[in-house]
């Protein structure tokens, strides 16, 4: 195992420990989601100084925030109350929210949401309410009322979305009723919406890795990797970990992120009782995907007994980010 160092950090204030359950990279720096309802721009090179900038959302609960412009440093929020709000994080922006879709309390609570810059497609996934669990999709060029409203997809919440990393009209989805779906979202007529759905059991992570292949974790930590793809039997598992902390050692999964490049992923993986975080590569040789045990990148210390709720990696600097339920943000770089 590589370690890594701590090499920079910052601790919210406050006597109640903020949850820092989402970091989200964008050109102004790092945006982090606080459980005070918070959202905080930081300086990626010096954490320690606090935030650049935070802004106090309106969700009663924020459950999901995701990037919307990278670039402009624009990001999405959305929680309980049933509204989405953009931010333009820009230390130079105003501190209100450049849109708000929603009134407060007149729909479901929103778990999920994914964003599509090229086709300026925002989407949400909602609770189950009333015996019925929506997806949302508005045009933010007139988001007055959805473009899109999916309620057969699911039967229970919507717990995660993602678009397609090269066909913005394919919008990956999944839900506590076990399916992971695949969608073509210039269908609207909902018998024929799904092309391809794996039933996975109840959806805590799921997205894609490439062209065909997705990816999913259960909330008891079944991780497996699917295909959609023409030659591949439909809804098996190409690749079947079964209890993921049994096969990695750990005691939880936090996320699993794609490489940009399409040649694998990165799992997140805690231990608590070791005070250990690890990064354990997701490889492909060739048509067989596997576990990397040589290139595993540990984070000692990690966030004390609390458990790591988000992560992120910059490649070209060799820097990883996390953040925890110890009220941290935290830096990790190999040692001089």
């Amino acid at each position: 195992m590589y370690a890594l160092s701590c090499t920079d950090g910052f601790k919210y204030p406050g006597s109640e420990p903020t949850y820092i359950t989402d970091i989200v990279p964008v050109s102004a720096g790092l945006a982090a989601v606080g459980s005070d309802q918070s959202l905080s721009i930081f300086n990626p090179l010096r954490l320690n100084q606090g935030p650049l900038k935070k802004v106090q959302t309106n969700h009663g609960n924020i459950n999901c925030a995701e990037a919307f412009s990278v670039g402009n440093s624009v990001v999405a929020t959305a929680g309980e109350n049933g509204t989405v709000s953009l931010w333009d994080l820009r230390t130079d922006a105003a501190n209100t929210a450049v849109l708000q879709i929603g009134t407060p309390g007149e729909g479901p609570g929103l778990l999920s949401l994914a964003c599509s810059e090229q086709t300026n497609t925002l989407a949400a996934g909602t609770e189950l309410a009333n015996h019925q669990a929506s997806i949302l999709l508005w045009d933010l060029r007139s988001p007055s009322a959805p473009k899109i409203h999916y309620d057969e997809v699911h039967s229970d919440d919507v717990t995660e979305l993602s678009f397609h990393p090269t066909n913005p009209h394919l919008l990956l989805t999944g839900s506590t009723d076990g399916l992971v779906n695949v969608c073509d979202t210039r269908i609207t007529d909902e018998d024929d919406v799904v092309i391809a759905a794996f039933n996975h059991g109840s959806v805590h992570r799921a997205g894609f890795l490439n062209e065909t292949e997705v990816y999913a974790v259960s909330h008891d930590e079944r991780f497996a990797l699917y295909d959609m793809g023409e030659t591949v039997e439909k809804g098996s598992p190409t690749l079947d970990l079964g209890d993921i902390r049994k096969m990695v050692d750990c005691q939880y999964l936090c996320n699993v992120i794609p490489k940009v490049t399409g040649a694998g992923a990165v799992i997140g993986a805690g231990t608590q009782d070791q005070e250990l975080f690890r990064l354990i590569h997701l490889s492909k040789n060739g048509a067989s995907w596997s576990l990397d045990s040589e290139t595993v990148v540990g984070l000692p210390g990690a966030h004390g007994s609390e458990i790591v709720r988000s992560f992120c990696f910059v490649d070209e600097q060799q820097v990883v980010f996390t953040a925890g339920e110890d009220s941290c943000i935290k830096a990790w770089r190999p040692s001089a």
